[in-house]
Protein backbone atom coordinates (compact mmCIF):
# COMPACT_ATOMS: atom_id res chain seq x y z
CA UNK A 1 0.00 0.00 0.00
CA UNK A 2 2.83 2.37 0.83
CA UNK A 3 4.46 1.63 -2.53
CA UNK A 4 1.22 2.37 -4.37
CA UNK A 5 0.79 5.60 -2.41
CA UNK A 6 4.33 6.61 -3.31
CA UNK A 7 3.68 5.98 -7.00
CA UNK A 8 0.41 7.91 -7.04
CA UNK A 9 1.67 10.86 -4.99
CA UNK A 10 3.27 12.67 -7.98
CA UNK A 11 -0.12 12.57 -9.75
CA UNK A 12 -1.99 14.45 -7.01
CA UNK A 13 -1.04 17.94 -8.15
CA UNK A 14 -1.71 17.29 -11.89
CA UNK A 15 -5.11 15.73 -11.12
CA UNK A 16 -6.08 18.65 -8.91
CA UNK A 17 -4.79 21.01 -11.60
CA UNK A 18 -7.17 19.44 -14.12
CA UNK A 19 -10.09 19.64 -11.67
CA UNK A 20 -9.25 23.28 -10.93
CA UNK A 21 -9.04 24.10 -14.64
CA UNK A 22 -12.48 22.64 -15.31
CA UNK A 23 -13.83 24.49 -12.27
CA UNK A 24 -12.55 27.83 -13.53
CA UNK A 25 -13.82 26.91 -16.99
CA UNK A 26 -17.27 26.38 -15.48
CA UNK A 27 -17.17 29.87 -13.98
CA UNK A 28 -16.18 31.22 -17.39
CA UNK A 29 -19.13 29.41 -18.99
CA UNK A 30 -21.51 30.90 -16.47
CA UNK A 31 -20.17 34.43 -16.91
CA UNK A 32 -20.60 34.20 -20.69
CA UNK A 33 -24.09 32.64 -20.54
CA UNK A 34 -26.12 35.70 -21.49
CA UNK A 35 -29.62 34.13 -21.13
CA UNK A 36 -28.76 32.86 -17.65
CA UNK A 37 -27.34 36.23 -16.62
CA UNK A 38 -30.54 37.91 -17.77
CA UNK A 39 -32.45 35.75 -15.30
CA UNK A 40 -30.12 36.90 -12.53
CA UNK A 41 -30.48 40.58 -13.39
CA UNK A 42 -34.26 40.23 -13.59
CA UNK A 43 -34.37 39.08 -9.96
CA UNK A 44 -34.60 35.30 -10.46
CA UNK A 45 -31.51 33.91 -8.72
CA UNK A 46 -32.90 30.36 -8.39
CA UNK A 47 -33.75 30.19 -12.08
CA UNK A 48 -30.31 31.63 -12.87
CA UNK A 49 -28.55 28.88 -10.90
CA UNK A 50 -30.67 26.16 -12.47
CA UNK A 51 -30.04 27.47 -15.99
CA UNK A 52 -26.33 28.14 -15.48
CA UNK A 53 -25.55 24.83 -13.80
CA UNK A 54 -27.66 22.96 -16.35
CA UNK A 55 -25.77 24.58 -19.23
CA UNK A 56 -22.41 23.69 -17.66
CA UNK A 57 -23.49 20.07 -17.17
CA UNK A 58 -24.82 19.96 -20.73
CA UNK A 59 -21.55 21.35 -22.13
CA UNK A 60 -19.32 18.92 -20.26
CA UNK A 61 -21.67 16.01 -21.03
CA UNK A 62 -21.39 16.86 -24.74
CA UNK A 63 -17.63 16.99 -24.31
CA UNK A 64 -17.59 13.51 -22.77
CA UNK A 65 -19.89 11.94 -25.35
CA UNK A 66 -17.93 13.56 -28.16
CA UNK A 67 -14.73 12.12 -26.76
CA UNK A 68 -15.86 8.66 -25.64
CA UNK A 69 -19.20 8.00 -27.36
CA UNK A 70 -22.86 7.82 -26.43
CA UNK A 71 -24.24 4.93 -24.34
CA UNK A 72 -27.28 4.75 -26.62
CA UNK A 73 -25.13 4.06 -29.65
CA UNK A 74 -23.27 1.32 -27.82
CA UNK A 75 -26.61 -0.26 -26.88
CA UNK A 76 -27.73 -0.03 -30.50
CA UNK A 77 -24.46 -1.61 -31.65
CA UNK A 78 -24.87 -4.50 -29.23
CA UNK A 79 -28.42 -5.03 -30.43
CA UNK A 80 -27.67 -4.76 -34.16
CA UNK A 81 -24.25 -6.40 -34.08
CA UNK A 82 -23.28 -5.04 -37.50
CA UNK A 83 -19.83 -3.62 -38.28
CA UNK A 84 -21.43 -0.33 -39.29
CA UNK A 85 -23.24 0.04 -35.96
CA UNK A 86 -20.09 -0.76 -34.00
CA UNK A 87 -18.09 1.69 -36.11
CA UNK A 88 -20.62 4.43 -35.33
CA UNK A 89 -20.49 3.68 -31.61
CA UNK A 90 -16.70 3.42 -31.40
CA UNK A 91 -15.82 6.32 -33.68
CA UNK A 92 -15.66 9.01 -30.92
CA UNK A 93 -13.29 7.06 -28.68
CA UNK A 94 -11.14 5.91 -31.60
CA UNK A 95 -10.82 9.51 -32.79
CA UNK A 96 -9.73 10.48 -29.28
CA UNK A 97 -7.02 7.82 -29.43
CA UNK A 98 -6.02 9.00 -32.91
CA UNK A 99 -5.64 12.54 -31.58
CA UNK A 100 -3.64 11.28 -28.59
CA UNK A 101 -1.17 9.16 -30.59
CA UNK A 102 1.14 11.96 -31.86
CA UNK A 103 0.87 13.63 -28.46
CA UNK A 104 2.21 10.49 -26.75
CA UNK A 105 5.20 10.31 -29.08
CA UNK A 106 6.11 13.97 -28.74
CA UNK A 107 5.36 13.99 -25.01
CA UNK A 108 7.77 11.10 -24.51
CA UNK A 109 10.35 12.92 -26.60
CA UNK A 110 10.20 16.01 -24.41
CA UNK A 111 10.16 13.87 -21.26
CA UNK A 112 13.48 12.24 -22.17
CA UNK A 113 15.13 15.59 -22.80
CA UNK A 114 13.68 17.24 -19.69
CA UNK A 115 14.78 14.30 -17.53
CA UNK A 116 18.28 14.80 -18.90
CA UNK A 117 18.31 18.50 -18.10
CA UNK A 118 18.01 19.57 -21.76
CA UNK A 119 15.15 21.87 -22.78
CA UNK A 120 14.13 20.53 -26.15
CA UNK A 121 11.79 23.09 -27.71
CA UNK A 122 12.26 21.57 -31.14
CA UNK A 123 9.62 18.87 -31.05
CA UNK A 124 7.75 20.53 -33.92
CA UNK A 125 10.74 20.45 -36.24
CA UNK A 126 11.70 16.90 -35.32
CA UNK A 127 8.09 15.77 -35.83
CA UNK A 128 7.69 17.24 -39.32
CA UNK A 129 11.18 16.08 -40.36
CA UNK A 130 10.15 12.58 -39.28
CA UNK A 131 7.06 12.86 -41.47
CA UNK A 132 9.22 14.13 -44.34
CA UNK A 133 11.68 11.27 -43.93
CA UNK A 134 8.92 8.64 -43.96
CA UNK A 135 7.26 10.20 -47.01
CA UNK A 136 10.52 10.51 -48.91
CA UNK A 137 11.55 6.92 -48.22
CA UNK A 138 8.13 5.59 -49.21
CA UNK A 139 8.15 7.49 -52.52
CA UNK A 140 11.76 6.57 -53.31
CA UNK A 141 11.21 2.88 -52.68
CA UNK A 142 7.82 2.67 -54.39
CA UNK A 143 8.02 5.13 -57.29
CA UNK A 144 11.75 5.27 -58.03
CA UNK A 145 12.79 1.69 -57.18
CA UNK A 146 9.51 -0.10 -57.88
CA UNK A 147 9.36 -1.95 -54.55
CA UNK A 148 5.77 -2.95 -53.78
CA UNK A 149 6.18 -5.27 -50.77
CA UNK A 150 4.11 -3.30 -48.25
CA UNK A 151 5.66 -4.59 -44.97
CA UNK A 152 9.16 -3.74 -46.20
CA UNK A 153 8.02 -0.31 -47.36
CA UNK A 154 6.38 0.35 -44.01
CA UNK A 155 9.35 -0.70 -41.88
CA UNK A 156 11.89 1.23 -43.94
CA UNK A 157 9.68 4.33 -44.09
CA UNK A 158 9.21 4.37 -40.32
CA UNK A 159 12.95 3.83 -39.88
CA UNK A 160 13.62 6.81 -42.15
CA UNK A 161 11.27 8.97 -40.11
CA UNK A 162 13.08 7.95 -36.92
CA UNK A 163 16.45 8.67 -38.51
CA UNK A 164 15.37 12.12 -39.74
CA UNK A 165 14.03 13.05 -36.31
CA UNK A 166 17.10 11.70 -34.54
CA UNK A 167 19.39 13.59 -36.89
CA UNK A 168 17.49 16.81 -36.33
CA UNK A 169 17.77 16.29 -32.60
CA UNK A 170 21.49 15.54 -32.87
CA UNK A 171 22.25 19.01 -34.23
CA UNK A 172 21.24 21.05 -31.14
CA UNK A 173 22.62 18.35 -28.86
CA UNK A 174 26.00 18.50 -30.57
CA UNK A 175 26.02 22.30 -30.54
CA UNK A 176 25.15 22.31 -26.84
CA UNK A 177 27.81 19.76 -25.92
CA UNK A 178 30.62 21.10 -28.10
CA UNK A 179 30.06 24.85 -28.31
CA UNK A 180 27.76 25.60 -25.39
CA UNK A 181 25.02 26.94 -27.69
CA UNK A 182 21.77 27.12 -25.74
CA UNK A 183 19.40 24.39 -26.87
CA UNK A 184 16.31 26.58 -26.48
CA UNK A 185 17.59 29.01 -29.12
CA UNK A 186 18.91 26.37 -31.50
CA UNK A 187 15.83 24.14 -31.34
CA UNK A 188 13.46 27.05 -31.94
CA UNK A 189 15.52 28.13 -34.94
CA UNK A 190 15.62 24.58 -36.25
CA UNK A 191 11.81 24.42 -36.04
CA UNK A 192 11.55 27.13 -38.67
CA UNK A 193 14.32 25.61 -40.77
CA UNK A 194 12.51 22.24 -40.73
CA UNK A 195 9.31 23.92 -41.89
CA UNK A 196 11.17 25.59 -44.76
CA UNK A 197 12.73 22.26 -45.74
CA UNK A 198 9.30 20.63 -45.90
CA UNK A 199 7.90 23.51 -47.94
CA UNK A 200 10.81 23.24 -50.35
CA UNK A 201 10.37 19.48 -50.67
CA UNK A 202 6.68 19.88 -51.42
CA UNK A 203 7.55 22.12 -54.38
CA UNK A 204 9.55 19.41 -56.15
CA UNK A 205 7.96 17.39 -58.93
CA UNK A 206 9.12 14.19 -57.28
CA UNK A 207 7.06 14.76 -54.12
CA UNK A 208 4.26 17.19 -55.00
CA UNK A 209 0.93 15.73 -56.04
CA UNK A 210 0.09 16.25 -59.73
CA UNK A 211 -3.52 17.00 -58.78
CA UNK A 212 -4.02 20.71 -58.16
CA UNK A 213 -1.48 23.27 -57.04
CA UNK A 214 -1.71 22.86 -53.27
CA UNK A 215 1.59 22.09 -51.46
CA UNK A 216 0.66 18.47 -50.72
CA UNK A 217 2.67 15.36 -51.39
CA UNK A 218 1.59 12.41 -53.45
CA UNK A 219 -0.66 9.96 -51.65
CA UNK A 220 1.30 7.21 -49.91
CA UNK A 221 -1.66 5.00 -49.00
CA UNK A 222 0.21 2.07 -50.55
CA UNK A 223 2.30 1.93 -47.35
CA UNK A 224 -0.37 2.76 -44.81
CA UNK A 225 -0.10 1.55 -41.21
CA UNK A 226 -2.72 -1.20 -40.70
CA UNK A 227 -5.94 -0.31 -38.94
CA UNK A 228 -6.26 -1.50 -35.36
CA UNK A 229 -9.95 -2.39 -35.65
CA UNK A 230 -11.42 -4.06 -38.76
CA UNK A 231 -14.40 -1.72 -38.89
CA UNK A 232 -15.37 0.64 -41.74
CA UNK A 233 -14.41 4.29 -41.48
CA UNK A 234 -12.28 4.09 -38.32
CA UNK A 235 -8.86 5.77 -38.52
CA UNK A 236 -7.31 4.20 -35.42
CA UNK A 237 -4.17 2.32 -36.43
CA UNK A 238 -1.37 0.33 -34.82
CA UNK A 239 0.60 3.50 -34.23
CA UNK A 240 -1.34 3.96 -31.00
CA UNK A 241 -0.17 0.57 -29.73
CA UNK A 242 3.39 1.39 -30.74
CA UNK A 243 3.11 4.68 -28.82
CA UNK A 244 2.10 2.76 -25.68
CA UNK A 245 4.95 0.32 -26.19
CA UNK A 246 7.39 3.21 -26.57
CA UNK A 247 6.11 4.65 -23.29
CA UNK A 248 7.00 1.36 -21.61
CA UNK A 249 10.40 1.27 -23.35
CA UNK A 250 11.21 4.85 -22.35
CA UNK A 251 10.15 4.14 -18.78
CA UNK A 252 12.35 1.06 -18.62
CA UNK A 253 15.27 2.90 -20.19
CA UNK A 254 15.10 5.88 -17.85
CA UNK A 255 14.48 4.01 -14.60
CA UNK A 256 15.94 0.53 -15.10
CA UNK A 257 19.14 0.95 -17.10
CA UNK A 258 22.54 2.34 -16.33
CA UNK A 259 22.49 4.72 -19.26
CA UNK A 260 19.09 6.04 -18.17
CA UNK A 261 20.52 6.56 -14.70
CA UNK A 262 23.35 8.59 -16.22
CA UNK A 263 20.93 10.76 -18.16
CA UNK A 264 18.81 11.46 -15.09
CA UNK A 265 21.93 12.15 -13.05
CA UNK A 266 23.07 14.68 -15.63
CA UNK A 267 19.63 16.25 -15.54
CA UNK A 268 19.69 16.61 -11.75
CA UNK A 269 23.22 17.95 -11.48
CA UNK A 270 25.46 18.08 -14.52
CA UNK A 271 28.53 19.08 -12.50
CA UNK A 272 28.12 16.21 -10.05
CA UNK A 273 27.59 13.76 -12.91
CA UNK A 274 30.78 15.01 -14.54
CA UNK A 275 32.75 14.56 -11.31
CA UNK A 276 31.32 11.03 -11.04
CA UNK A 277 33.00 10.18 -14.33
CA UNK A 278 29.92 10.41 -16.55
CA UNK A 279 30.19 11.97 -19.98
CA UNK A 280 28.23 15.20 -19.74
CA UNK A 281 28.47 16.00 -23.44
CA UNK A 282 27.61 12.45 -24.42
CA UNK A 283 24.55 12.50 -22.17
CA UNK A 284 23.32 15.71 -23.77
CA UNK A 285 23.77 14.41 -27.30
CA UNK A 286 22.21 11.03 -26.51
CA UNK A 287 19.20 12.67 -24.84
CA UNK A 288 18.57 14.91 -27.85
CA UNK A 289 19.02 12.05 -30.32
CA UNK A 290 16.52 9.86 -28.44
CA UNK A 291 14.15 12.80 -28.09
CA UNK A 292 14.34 13.58 -31.80
CA UNK A 293 13.91 9.91 -32.71
CA UNK A 294 10.69 9.67 -30.68
CA UNK A 295 9.29 12.85 -32.20
CA UNK A 296 10.31 11.68 -35.67
CA UNK A 297 8.58 8.36 -35.05
CA UNK A 298 5.43 10.27 -34.19
CA UNK A 299 5.65 12.19 -37.46
CA UNK A 300 6.22 8.97 -39.40
CA UNK A 301 3.16 7.27 -37.94
CA UNK A 302 1.10 10.43 -38.45
CA UNK A 303 1.82 10.58 -42.18
CA UNK A 304 1.78 6.81 -42.74
CA UNK A 305 -1.22 5.97 -40.59
CA UNK A 306 -3.52 8.95 -40.18
CA UNK A 307 -3.28 11.40 -43.08
CA UNK A 308 -1.32 9.44 -45.79
CA UNK A 309 -0.11 12.70 -47.36
CA UNK A 310 2.52 15.19 -46.27
CA UNK A 311 1.49 18.83 -46.07
CA UNK A 312 2.56 22.02 -44.33
CA UNK A 313 -0.10 21.65 -41.67
CA UNK A 314 0.56 18.03 -40.71
CA UNK A 315 1.93 19.31 -37.43
CA UNK A 316 -0.74 20.95 -35.27
CA UNK A 317 1.67 22.29 -32.69
CA UNK A 318 2.39 18.87 -31.22
CA UNK A 319 5.88 19.88 -30.16
CA UNK A 320 4.61 22.81 -28.10
CA UNK A 321 1.78 20.78 -26.60
CA UNK A 322 4.30 18.11 -25.68
CA UNK A 323 5.94 20.53 -23.26
CA UNK A 324 2.64 20.88 -21.42
CA UNK A 325 2.13 17.11 -21.51
CA UNK A 326 5.56 16.47 -20.02
CA UNK A 327 4.90 18.94 -17.21
CA UNK A 328 1.37 17.67 -16.59
CA UNK A 329 2.63 14.07 -16.54
CA UNK A 330 5.42 14.87 -14.10
CA UNK A 331 8.02 13.97 -16.80
CA UNK A 332 7.05 10.32 -16.39
CA UNK A 333 5.97 8.14 -19.34
CA UNK A 334 2.78 6.93 -17.65
CA UNK A 335 1.84 10.49 -16.75
CA UNK A 336 2.52 11.58 -20.33
CA UNK A 337 0.20 8.88 -21.70
CA UNK A 338 -2.60 9.94 -19.34
CA UNK A 339 -2.07 13.62 -20.15
CA UNK A 340 -2.08 12.87 -23.90
CA UNK A 341 -5.36 10.98 -23.57
CA UNK A 342 -6.82 13.93 -21.67
CA UNK A 343 -5.76 16.44 -24.33
CA UNK A 344 -6.90 14.11 -27.08
CA UNK A 345 -10.31 13.86 -25.42
CA UNK A 346 -10.51 17.65 -25.12
CA UNK A 347 -9.60 18.20 -28.76
CA UNK A 348 -11.96 15.54 -30.09
CA UNK A 349 -14.85 16.07 -27.68
CA UNK A 350 -14.72 19.82 -28.13
CA UNK A 351 -16.08 19.50 -31.65
CA UNK A 352 -19.21 17.76 -30.38
CA UNK A 353 -19.52 20.30 -27.57
CA UNK A 354 -19.41 23.13 -30.08
CA UNK A 355 -22.10 21.52 -32.20
CA UNK A 356 -24.39 20.72 -29.27
CA UNK A 357 -24.01 23.94 -27.30
CA UNK A 358 -22.49 26.53 -29.62
CA UNK A 359 -19.58 27.03 -27.22
CA UNK A 360 -16.45 27.89 -29.22
CA UNK A 361 -13.41 25.63 -29.26
CA UNK A 362 -11.45 28.49 -27.76
CA UNK A 363 -12.87 27.46 -24.41
CA UNK A 364 -10.93 24.20 -24.59
CA UNK A 365 -7.73 26.09 -25.33
CA UNK A 366 -8.58 28.21 -22.31
CA UNK A 367 -9.00 25.09 -20.16
CA UNK A 368 -5.73 23.62 -21.48
CA UNK A 369 -3.97 26.86 -20.62
CA UNK A 370 -5.46 26.74 -17.13
CA UNK A 371 -4.23 23.17 -16.69
CA UNK A 372 -0.72 24.26 -17.63
CA UNK A 373 -0.95 27.26 -15.33
CA UNK A 374 -2.01 25.20 -12.31
CA UNK A 375 0.62 22.54 -13.00
CA UNK A 376 3.28 25.22 -13.29
CA UNK A 377 2.16 26.69 -9.96
CA UNK A 378 2.01 23.71 -7.58
CA UNK A 379 2.16 25.96 -4.53
CA UNK A 380 -1.09 27.57 -5.64
CA UNK A 381 -2.77 24.16 -5.91
CA UNK A 382 -1.47 23.15 -2.48
CA UNK A 383 -2.85 26.31 -0.92
CA UNK A 384 -6.23 25.94 -2.62
CA UNK A 385 -6.69 22.35 -1.42
CA UNK A 386 -4.67 22.74 1.81
CA UNK A 387 -2.17 20.04 0.92
CA UNK A 388 0.93 19.80 3.06
CA UNK A 389 4.14 19.72 1.10
CA UNK A 390 6.13 16.53 1.61
CA UNK A 391 9.88 16.21 1.17
CA UNK A 392 10.61 15.15 -2.38
CA UNK A 393 13.12 12.33 -2.83
CA UNK A 394 14.12 12.00 -6.45
CA UNK A 395 14.10 8.42 -7.71
CA UNK A 396 17.71 8.59 -8.70
CA UNK A 397 18.50 4.96 -7.90
CA UNK A 398 18.75 3.18 -11.26
CA UNK A 399 16.98 0.02 -10.13
CA UNK A 400 14.69 1.37 -7.43
CA UNK A 401 11.68 -0.84 -6.74
CA UNK A 402 8.61 0.60 -8.40
CA UNK A 403 10.47 3.30 -10.27
CA UNK A 404 8.90 2.52 -13.63
CA UNK A 405 5.87 4.80 -13.63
Amino acid sequence: MSGLRRRLRPLVIPVLAVISAFGVGSVFLILTDIPALQLLFSGQPVAFLQSAIGNVIHAYAALLTGAFGEPGKFAAAIKAGTPEAWATALRPITETLVAATPLIFTGLAITVSFRSGVFNIGGDGQFILGALGATTMALVLHDAMGITFAPLLLVLSIAAGIAFGAGWGFIPGFLKARTGAHEVITTIMLNYIALMIVQLALRTDFMRTPIGSAPISKAIDFVRVPALLPLPGLRLHWGFIVALLMAAVVSYFLFRTTKGFELRSAGLNLTAARYAGMSAGGSIILAMVISGALAGMGGAFQVLGTVTQLSNDINLGYGWMAIALALLGGTRPLGVVIAALLFGALNNGGQEMQIETGIPLDLLLFIQALVIMFVAAPELVRKIYRIKERPIVEDIAPFEEGAVV
